[in-house]
């Protein structure tokens, strides 16, 4: 997992409220086995028309909005079932953070375990990012993960998080990572135990 730091980059507006996670990455998509390749199938229902052709109006179909890195949306975002594709779909497009006023439980931390960094602001600062990117693409926004801060347009706003998810954002550590830490020490339990008990060797 990559270190997650400074993010800088343009964003995308959805004012959509309770965005969820079929919304976001459809259940027929749902075959890969591996976690990149999902980026082409993002918001696929909503992106397409109902023949099935690309639809030029959908915010991510725009070439302006396309080499956005900061997503920002309504509340409740990531709600629905708790498939990890969805993240792994946001992430793959090209996004390193979503902006939203609230998140489901499980979708914030599906997101946290990739390095996609959700930052949770008040509906009210959400709503003028949405407003300050759909009237300029090439509005940017700077968040500083360590400082806990978004600034775009001339105005900055803090976001909370928890101390040790931000650790772990910070250093790149996912689940795997955090285990390899202690690799020493797995590597002295191991040896020490009778030949006949069971080895991760």
């Amino acid at each position: 997992m990559r270190r997650v730091g400074t993010i800088v980059g343009t964003m995308a507006p959805l004012p959509r409220n309770n965005v969820d996670t079929d919304q976001i990455m459809p259940k027929q998509f749902l075959k890969r086995v591996e976690r990149s390749g999902y980026g082409q199938f993002l918001f696929h229902d909503w992106a397409r028309t109902a023949e099935g052709d690309i639809d030029p109006d959908f915010i991510l179909n725009r070439p302006e909005y396309r080499k956005a890195k900061v997503l920002v949306s309504g509340p409740n975002f990531g709600s629905g079932s708790s498939r990890e594709h969805a993240p792994w779909g946001i992430q793959d497009w090209g996004f390193e953070a979503v902006i939203a006023p609230s998140f489901a439980d499980i979708f914030y931390n599906n997101c946290t375990k990739i390095g996609l960094l959700p930052v949770v602001l008040p509906e009210d600062e959400t709503g003028r990012l949405i407003e300050l990117a759909a009237a300029d693409p090439d509005a940017a926004a700077t968040i500083d993960l360590m400082e806990q801060t978004v600034e775009a347009g001339g105005r900055r706003a803090g976001f909370e998080i928890d101390p040790f998810t931000k650790h772990r954002l910070l250093e790149g550590l996912d689940d795997i990572g955090l285990t390899l830490r202690r690799e020493q020490a797995i590597e002295t339990f191991e040896s020490s135990r009778p030949t006949h008990l069971p080895s991760l060797a």
